[in-house]
């Protein structure tokens, strides 16, 4: 299959191989997701699959939603609810969305797929024996936010020297443009600035082990993100 799974990172360990090598891991809470919706070319114009992971809580007892919990649009994306926008469709003779029936989700992504391989249906549950056979994966995720850094955390720079005249400017970038040509600085300067918080892919990962019971992951080496952050896991198309 194509398509890939959605997780969340639970953190580092490692584990002995068969050859009694030790390997450092990251364990991979992947899946169950559920298949969502369908996209099709004559409805959306592309072939997708969409799927979502990690239950939603709903408002108890007729309740407004609160901070965190489900609104009505996001249970209506995969649960039928009558109003009078869907009883007015449906007496047009417009036909309904199939819903999945299921729990709204906090972490909703699409795969594309072919027609060839779109063998899916709308409610069905993926399970990380989808990766059973696969030896290697890419991992995308969103890397740590260190908020505004200078240089030398930013770039790695080596910082000013800690010699004689050197008066407090020691993790300062230094000089950054040039005199009268060009007279300005140029574009793509490495300097101070935002760091981390950014979407980030690690590619060809391999697949230490794959536990059904536990619908656990382990992924050779590290991946974006702290514990407990949301990554989407593919099958990798890179070759060696």
């Amino acid at each position: 299959m194509p398509v890939g799974l959605l997780g969340r990172k639970v953190g580092m360990t490692q584990v002995y191989n068969e050859d009694g090598d030790m390997v450092p891991v990251t364990v991979i809470e992947a899946g169950p997701c559920v298949v969502l919706q369908l996209r099709t070319l004559e409805r959306d114009g592309y072939e997708a699959v969409q799927l979502g992971y990690d239950d939603k809580k709903r408002p108890v007892g007729g309740r407004r939603s609160r901070s965190g919990q489900a609104r009505r649009s996001e249970r209506g994306h995969v649960a039928a609810l009558s109003s009078k926008r869907s009883k007015a469709r449906a007496e047009a003779g417009v036909e309904a969305v199939e819903k999945a029936g299921s729990e709204p989700k906090r972490f909703i992504r699409e795969f594309r797929v072919d027609g060839e391989d779109a063998d899916f249906e709308v409610g069905q549950a993926l399970t990380v024996e989808l990766f059973a056979e696969t030896s290697h994966v890419d991992v995308i995720g969103t890397s740590k936010g260190r908020g505004f850094s200078g240089v030398m955390k930013r770039h790695n720079f080596s910082g000013q020297r800690a010699s004689h005249g050197v008066k407090r400017v020691h993790r300062h970038a230094g000089s950054i443009g040039m005199s009268a040509d060009p007279a300005r600085v140029l574009k793509g300067t490495r300097m101070p600035g935002q760091y981390g918080n950014a979407q980030s892919t690690v590619r060809h990962l391999q697949v230490v082990r794959v536990d059904s019971e536990t619908d656990t992951l382990l992924i050779k080496g590290a991946v974006p993100g702290p514990p407990g952050g949301y990554l989407v896991i593919r099958p990798t198309n890179k070759l060696g």
